[in-house]
């Protein structure tokens, strides 16, 4: 079972997301949290495997309740569910931590897809924001000092690289002639390199310190 808390300001919000994830078998709903305070006690009391999370909430927005749950609990994922699109709030979610950032236009189907997803370290952009996230990284200057503990061999570049272009582990699989169960130990051992849980906040810290080029190689 994955064990998901509902986190939103609008009661009819949680109400309305509590029946579509109670449709699966696989997903319990463990809780719901109106404010980001009541998110980071119910966390602590439920140690949900994942956090539907709303940005602009009363008491502690979306942004400050996922720092604090991450640093406090790393192995819970965050997905922001949220009506904004705004680059801004975008930005600030990736970067305190959200696995991935939705809007509340997704399809049931595809919102469920994405829960079972993010617990298995995928990441889940909306495509309709998703190249303006990638693009905005790119484009930002790298950190001219890496972490020293920071080493990848070739071939960890090689995959970092077309995970930072998107590509699932079946794509790079098929890109690299490997078995897809290799590149997933690939994935997993870049992931435990860099100090990540997930391809989201591994491809903003390849971009970030310079790791690899995404425009490498076409």
């Amino acid at each position: 079972m994955i064990r998901v808390l509902l986190v939103d300001d609008q009661e009819i919000v949680c109400e309305g997301l509590q029946r579509i994830l109670s449709s699966d078998p696989t997903i319990e709903v463990v809780g719901a949290a109106y404010n980001g305070l009541e998110a980071i006690d119910l966390v602590s009391r439920h140690t949900p495997d994942l956090v539907l999370m709303d940005l602009k909430m009363p008491e502690m927005n979306g942004i400050l309740a996922t720092q604090q749950i991450r640093a406090a609990h790393p192995e819970v994922r965050v997905l922001v569910l949220t009506t904004y699109d705004d680059d801004e709030w975008l930005y600030d979610a990736i970067r305190a931590g959200a696995s991935g950032y939705l809007l509340k236009d997704t399809p049931r189907a595809d919102l469920i897809r994405a829960i079972k997803g993010t617990v298995e370290g995928d990441a889940y952009v909306d495509p309709a924001i998703t190249g303006r996230l990638l693009a905005s990284i790119a484009q930002a200057k790298p950190i001219s000092q890496q972490p020293t503990q920071i080493a990848l061999s070739d071939r960890d570049r090689e995959i970092l690289r077309l995970l930072t272009q998107g590509l699932s582990n079946a794509d790079i699989a098929a890109r690299l002639y490997l078995a897809e169960g290799t590149v997933r130990n690939y994935t997993s051992a870049i992931f435990a390199k860099l100090g990540v849980s997930d391809r989201t906040q591994a491809a903003v810290a390849a971009l970030r310190y310079g790791l690899v080029d995404p425009d490498e190689g076409g």
